[in-house]
């Protein structure tokens, strides 16, 4: 019994070194592996992860513009900016004394006979972008929509609103529906698609971008002034859209002869298509606009090298950025929905 119990035990033997060694480095090399598996990994989520605030951030920004300028020239019940009585005149800027906000001048807020209109390659709005924002990028267009709101509403005390038929229309603040007007049955509410006329908000507002952003220090950003109310006065504020904005520019699609297409592009405030300019062509309308955007990260990503050339529009000079951050240039045309006869 002894001997067989000694047998066995001369049988339990360990790894030897060199055993223990293989073994080790194997262990190694599927350590490092995975490690560099990881790292890569965690590397392409981080590029793809910006790659995607990028372009939510270019998506979400063309998305606003759009919505505006699809809507241009709606004045309600019709599409007439030059029929509808308080707009702005040639020798007038506001010829029914509705005293609109002074920070941009009454032609801002009143010239409905451009309802699309900006400055090409720089801001020249009389309301400056505000303290906070510091001074507007060089280079970079602004964009000026005017509008009336989708949804008829229900007079409102203080705010610039239109009454408006299929014909015609007409400016007003005071929450009265001018006389020249068959009020809704019920005044007091938003009017119906049988009423013979309808109150609409008129909504003004100029795109433009500033080189200093609120919410991201440090960051370029797109921003719009806006024709709102507050406590019962009209007033133009100043929001914040989208940080990461650097660049954007506006080409303007003109029918000349009224045959319902776009005859040649121009530049935002070319006289062509402005009633009070003397290089005004008589039926010339904005049909479509094309926007082009600079979008770029909001930090710095090591090892991001771009060499692009950036001429979006008629940029003055050509961008070449190399500086670390990511950089897309996105652009659209769009129809505005109001412009055919």
């Amino acid at each position: 019994m002894n001997e067989v119990h000694v047998k066995s035990a001369r049988h339990q033997t360990g790894l030897t070194l060199t055993e223990l060694m293989v073994a080790l480095a194997i262990g190694s090399f599927l350590m490092i592996g995975a490690i560099q598996i990881y790292n890569q990994s965690r590397e392409a989520f981080v590029v793809n992860e910006s790659i995607a605030r990028v372009q939510e951030t270019a998506q979400f920004a063309m998305d606003t513009i759009e919505a505006d300028l699809r809507m241009a020239s709606n004045w309600g019940r019709n599409s007439r900016g030059l029929a509808v009585e308080g707009r702005s005149l040639t020798d007038d800027a506001d010829p029914n004394d509705l005293d609109p906000p002074a920070d941009c001048g009454a032609r801002w807020v009143l010239d409905l006979g451009k309802p699309i209109d900006g400055n090409n390659n720089s801001f020249d709005l009389a309301c400056g972008p505000t303290v906070e924002a510091g001074a507007a990028q060089p280079n970079s267009d602004v964009i000026t929509v005017r509008r009336a709101s989708v949804d008829p509403v229900a007079p409102d005390i203080g705010r610039f609103q239109i009454q408006s038929t299929r014909i015609q229309g007409e400016l007003f603040k005071d929450g009265v529906i001018p006389n020249s007007f068959e009020p809704p049955a019920n005044a007091a509410l938003a009017a119906t698609p049988t009423d013979p006329s309808a109150t609409h908000n008129l909504l003004i507002n100029s795109y433009y971008v500033a080189q200093e952003s609120q919410l991201i220090p440090g960051v370029p950003t797109l921003r719009r002034k806006t024709l709102t109310i507050d406590t019962g006065v009209s007033v133009i504020d100043d929001q914040e859209v989208a940080p990461g904005v650097e660049n954007i520019q506006l080409q303007l699609g003109i029918d000349v002869d009224q045959d319902n297409t776009v005859d040649r592009y121009v530049n935002p405030g070319d006289g062509i298509y402005d009633p009070n300019s003397a290089d005004y062509v008589p039926g010339a309308r904005v049909m479509t606009a094309r926007v082009w955007m600079i979008v770029r990260s909001v930090t710095r990503e090591p090892g991001v090298q771009d060499t692009n050339t950036y001429k979006p529009g008629d940029l003055a000079d050509a961008l070449t950025l190399d500086d670390g951050y990511r950089r897309m240039q996105v652009s659209k045309t769009v129809l505005l929905r109001n412009a055919r006869t």
